[in-house]
């Protein structure tokens, strides 16, 4: 108890205070803290998603017989096509997906009663492939339907040899949320964390008060602890406040431990201050932060994993993105929700996280401390 009445009479504590009072009257720094984190999750959690739905669909049915008919009802029975246009034409179909009206056009020959009889049946699709992702998706779900409705056809056969069964683990009903959001929560805390540290250190060289800072009988160092431990106690919030919104709005779940993952978070925390300390040193003004920010920022962003999969890249960047703190950080953050899976599991990304936050934060308190002196 003596030691906290102390600290409450030291030039450290004093300091602290002035550093929350300084961020809490800054409305626009407030905002930043609040606003960009709640809405990037909200946007970014409801808006990417790798599944498509509602393609717009033109069939053109030659047939014109009950079979022909049940394929298109499998088509368009689970909302991922909708039945948009009937030409009478396959010039008129084509000219469509060609305009963008149709994303994908379906042609049934007149043949198609005879060759489902002979086992042989053939039916072209049209997919418009400008956008390829969407293209390689769709011809996915197309393969998929038709598979189903192979299967519906052939009913009346015996049973496959093999008949595979498969459990999908940690993620059963495939929500896509649940794979963006842990990304999200670790790109908010980056660019948060960078920004506001750097500005509140930008801000003092500014107004001239890190001169008046190096008069008061405070050392180098409390100055220092002064500028991070207000930061650390505001990125938390963040935290809370990303996790808060995870569990309400997209039922994150969390099978976890709560204090591991506090702690470290806690440890990604000094990574993104650190990165934003850094650049205050490097830069004049606030512009040139910002810029410099964005120039830092979006490399790490791209190669952690928090949109697209590490797997889905070249071996080159798979390899350089294991000198990305967000990618391990992001790696822990979904372990601890969707696995419940602790340090012995994360222990080779829990220690890559900690040895990034010990050297970046050596390396800007080392920098921070010269400009001091």
């Amino acid at each position: 108890m003596k030691f906290i009445f102390r600290l409450f009479e030291t030039p450290l504590w004093a300091l602290i205070r002035k550093e929350f009072w300084q961020i809490l009257r800054n409305k626009q720094l407030i905002i930043l803290l609040i606003v960009p984190p709640t809405v990037q999750l909200l946007l970014y959690g409801t808006a990417l998603s790798p599944d498509v739905h509602n393609l717009r669909l033109g069939v053109i049915d030659y047939a014109h017989v009950e079979a022909s008919r049940e394929l298109v009802t499998a088509m368009t029975s689970n909302r991922v096509f909708i039945l948009e246009s009937v030409p009478s034409s396959e010039k008129e179909l084509s000219r469509q997906v060609e305009e963008g009206k149709l994303d994908v056009g379906l042609i049934i020959p007149p043949e198609f009663p005879r060759q489902l009889a002979d086992k042989s049946a053939k039916i072209q699709f049209f997919l418009d492939g400008v956008n390829a992702n969407t293209a390689g998706i769709a011809g996915g779900y197309i393969n998929q339907i038709l598979q189903q409705y192979n299967r519906q056809l052939a009913n009346e056969q015996a049973s496959p040899p093999v008949s595979p069964q498969v459990v999908f683990l940690y993620n059963p009903g495939l929500t896509s949320s649940w794979f963006f959001v842990p990304g999200v929560m670790g790109i908010v805390l980056t660019l948060i964390g960078t920004l506001v540290s750097s500005a509140t250190v930008i801000r003092e060289k500014d107004t001239g008060t890190l001169e008046q800072l190096l008069m008061t009988p405070a050392g180098n160092w409390e100055i220092l602890l002064a500028k991070i431990v207000p930061l650390v106690f505001l990125m938390m919030a963040d935290v809370v406040l990303a996790l808060t919104l995870g569990l309400v709005v997209f039922h994150l779940p969390f099978h976890g431990n709560i204090a591991l993952f506090f702690v470290l978070s806690i440890v990604y925390v000094f990574v993104g201050i650190s990165l934003g300390m850094m650049l205050a040193t490097i830069t004049r003004s606030q512009q040139q932060v910002l810029l410099t920010s964005f120039f830092l920022n979006m490399p790490l962003v791209q190669t952690s994993g928090a949109i697209t999969a590490i797997e889905a890249m070249p071996p080159f960047f798979q390899y350089l993105s294991l000198l990305n703190p967000l990618r391990h950080y992001i790696t822990i953050v979904r372990g601890i929700l969707l696995k419940g899976v602790g340090f012995d599991v994360l222990w080779m990304n829990i220690l890559a996280l900690v040895g990034f936050a010990v050297v970046l934060m050596t390396i800007s308190v080392k920098r921070f401390r010269s400009q001091l002196s």
